[in-house]
């Protein structure tokens, strides 16, 4: 389909890449290359190379680049085909009127774009403030109501109150005597039982104190018992490293003297065999 399409269809596959300031300029991805446009190479064995577009092959879908060339057998240098996918528009042409006024009519489109999307932003602001104010004021009125509650609220219970305090006055009276007259009961009763308990309290409070007393002594006395016990141990402990010592001591002396009395013994063999020889 790609190589058997018309020439006028072949014209708009031959396109490639722009940069990305030319992308932002011209609101563009992609442009039809034409003679005279400024292209880099992206891939192949010439990447990097910069030059003008000499020629576009609409038959066989290649362009050439000025000073992209390639040696024969004769060494002879011939301009190279390249496929207008691996190279990038650097620069453009806009000498044609109608290929700058096609282009610039693309960069309007873009600022009308943006326009669009500050008025969209203005308007959602504007919307999201009435809303907020809305809100605000639904908050306020259920402040107001709650407000009103709670003074109705206030209103019964000092009504309560004061109802309470208009009671016959002979049924507080007669209530306050009987009071009293528990209390007073009561009392009494509490200074009797306190009169009983104290002399018990106070035999229990000797006996306790005896008690701990006794326990004392018998801590004491056996702290002393064991530390007596464990000087004597050290002591014992002392008493035997000091004979292993002693012991050691007299064994390395005696292995010294056996040790002389050998190496001597074995001199005057030495000495008695070369004497005889």
């Amino acid at each position: 389909m790609r190589y058997n399409a018309p020439i006028h269809r072949r014209r708009k596959m031959i396109a490639s890449h722009l940069t990305e300031e030319l992308m932002l300029k011209y609101n563009k991805r992609s442009v039809t290359v034409k003679k005279g446009d400024t292209v880099k190479i992206i891939r192949g064995g010439l990447k990097g190379h910069i030059g003008k577009v000499a020629s576009v092959d609409l038959k066989n879908m290649k362009i050439t680049v000025e000073g992209a060339t390639v040696a024969k057998a004769d060494k002879s240098q011939v301009a190279r085909p390249i496929d207008p996918s691996n190279v990038i528009v650097t620069h453009l042409d806009l000498s044609d009127s109608w290929r700058s006024k096609k282009i610039g009519e693309s960069k309007i489109k873009r600022k009308r774009k943006i326009k669009e999307k500050k008025e969209e932003i203005k308007k959602e602001k504007a919307e999201k403030g009435v809303e907020e104010k809305k809100g605000v004021k639904k908050e306020e009125k259920s402040e107001e109501l709650k407000e009103k509650v709670e003074e109705e609220e206030m209103k019964k219970e000092k009504e309560e109150k004061v109802e309470k305090k208009i009671e016959p006055e002979s049924e507080i009276k007669e209530s306050k005597k009987t009071e009293l007259k528990k209390e007073v009961e009561e009392k009494a009763e509490e200074e009797e039982v306190e009169e009983k308990i104290e002399p018990e309290k106070d035999e229990a409070n000797e006996t306790t104190e005896i008690k701990k007393e006794v326990k004392e002594k018998g801590e004491k006395e056996e702290e002393k018992k064991t530390v007596k016990k464990v000087k004597q141990e050290k002591n014992e402990m002392k008493e035997l490293k000091k004979e292993e010592t002693k012991e050691k001591t007299e064994e390395k002396a005696g292995k010294k003297e056996e040790t002389k009395k050998k190496v001597i013994e074995e001199k005057k063999e030495s000495e008695e065999s070369e004497v005889k020889s």
